[in-house]
């Protein structure tokens, strides 16, 4: 993997990459740095066929609070093809995390605001600690937030969406559990076990059939027709593929399938 100034990426034996935001001098906000390099993890784990589960969390007592303060006072006198320009980078970026076919676990350690809410809409599975507040507060400033929009609709509904963007207003991890936004509330000593535990359910997953599910919900969202024909091209493709003859025997044979065995000793 490459290498990272303003995150840590650490791979276990299983196959678990940890993304940390590592910037907590300054609540793990956003600048151009730390886009660019959330970008190329996902992208390198995309490629990294050891990696089957990716856990993104920051580092410290927060997760992200959204853009970093001196990097927004710079684009205060961006031309508008600079801002376009800056927009279309940070949309790279989360679309990088949105379309990692591996499952994408949200580590919510703190305050996810701005950005950082948008962070968590793209995780499959977001567990927040019970202390973290969330919110799109861009238009406090006068701004919106658009470039994350997509995938937050995507994750909470427009009627959630636009009661919260339109105020800017913070809300709790319950709320935001209530909405769609993270799926389980902790404490702060549960987090790691809870992480821990969706880790484990993923794990189990072939982890072809875990890439597949994954798209599965924006192709259901297709026109019915073209919906039916995708997903019937794709439940075909994995009964006939290796991890799908393999799941089935194993699951016929009464047996772990093979990517659960542990791995091999050094």
């Amino acid at each position: 993997m490459g290498e990272y100034s303003t995150i840590r990426v650490e791979a276990d034996v299983r196959g678990v990459a940890t993304v940390t935001m590592d910037r907590p001098e300054v609540r793990n906000a956003f600048d151009d740095t730390l886009i660019a390099e959330l970008a190329a993890a996902a992208g390198d784990l995309s490629s990294d066929d050891s990696v089957r589960v990716v856990v993104l969390t920051g580092a410290g007592r927060i997760f992200s609070a959204g853009a970093d303060l001196n990097w927004m006072r710079s684009m205060k006198d961006w031309t508008f093809d600079q801002n376009v320009a800056d927009s279309t980078r940070m949309n790279g970026m989360f679309r990088a995390l949105y379309d990692l076919p591996k499952p994408l676990i949200g580590r919510i350690n703190g305050h996810a605001l701005g950005g950082g809410t948008g962070l968590t809409a793209v995780c499959d599975i977001a567990i927040a600690v019970d202390a973290a507040t969330f919110g799109f507060t861009e238009v406090v400033l006068g701004l919106a937030p658009a470039v994350i929009s997509p995938y937050v609709v995507r994750k909470v509904g427009r009627s959630f969406a636009r009661a919260v963007f339109v105020t800017g207003e913070r809300f709790d991890a319950r709320r935001a559990r209530e909405a769609g936004l993270v799926h389980e509330v902790t404490d702060s000593e549960g987090l790691d076990a809870a992480v821990a535990a969706a880790v484990d359910r993923c794990l189990a997953a072939g982890p072809n059939a875990a890439a597949a599910a994954k798209r599965l919900p924006d192709l259901a969202l297709r026109p019915l027709d073209q919906a039916a024909a995708d997903t019937v091209q794709v439940i075909a493709g994995l009964r006939v593929s290796d991890e799908g003859q393999e799941g089935m025997s194993a699951f016929f044979e009464k047996r772990p399938p093979s990517w659960m065995s542990p791995p091999a000793a050094d």
